[in-house]
C-alpha cells in the first residue's frame, strides 16, 4: 500500500517480472546526471560508482539499487504507481550501462581519459535521453536481439492496474 492510500498492483521487491515504468526513468535520470557530472569534473571515479551501484542491484535486486529506493519509497509512494511494464528490457539496459560504465571507468584508470570519456557521455546521453522522452535505446537493442534470435519479444501478463 503506498501512502497515499492508493494500492500497488505490483510489490517491487517481489514481483519482479514487471516494473512500473517510472522507475527505469528515475534510474536513468540519475545515471544521466551522474555520469555527466563525472566526465564533465573529471571526476571518473563516479562512472566506477555508477558501474558498481547497477551491477549490485542487478545482482542483489531491487532494494539495494539506490536509484530504485528513490523511487520506489519516495516518489512512488506521493504520485502513485505509474504503468507497469516488463523487467526484461530494462533489466537488459542496466546490464549495457554497467559494462559501459565499467569500460569507462577502466579507460579512464589506465589513462585513456578520451576513451573513457567518450564512453562516460555516450551512457550520459543515452540515460537522459530515456528518462526525458522514454525511448530506451538499451530497451529496444533488448527487443531487437529477440527478433534476431528468432524469438520476438513478447511481453510477460502483466497484473490488472487498479484505478485510483
Amino acid at each position: 500500500m503506498l501512502r497515499s492510500g492508493l494500492r500497488r498492483s505490483a510489490d517491487p521487491y517481489h514481483d519482479l517480472h514487471v516494473i512500473d515504468s517510472r522507475a527505469p526513468r528515475t534510474n536513468q535520470a540519475v545515471v544521466g546526471i551522474v555520469s555527466l557530472l563525472g566526465v564533465v569534473t573529471g571526476w571518473w571515479w563516479l562512472l566506477a560508482l555508477l558501474a558498481l551501484q547497477l551491477a549490485v542491484g542487478l545482482v542483489l535486486g531491487r532494494r539495494y539499487c539506490l536509484p530504485c529506493l528513490l523511487y520506489f519509497e519516495l516518489i512512488q509512494p506521493r504520485f502513485g504507481e505509474g504503468p507497469l511494464e516488463d523487467a526484461r528490457p530494462p533489466r537488459a539496459a542496466n546490464l549495457v550501462g554497467c559494462t559501459v560504465l565499467t569500460a569507462a571507468s577502466l579507460s579512464y584508470a589506465v589513462g585513456w581519459t578520451t576513451v573513457g570519456a567518450a564512453l562516460g557521455l555516450l551512457v550520459a546521453a543515452l540515460a537522459l535521453l530515456a528518462a526525458s522522452t522514454g525511448f530506451c535505446t538499451g530497451c529496444e537493442a533488448y527487443k531487437l536481439g529477440c527478433v534476431l534470435r528468432g524469438r520476438p519479444f513478447v511481453s510477460c501478463p502483466l497484473p490488472p492496474q487498479i484505478a485510483p
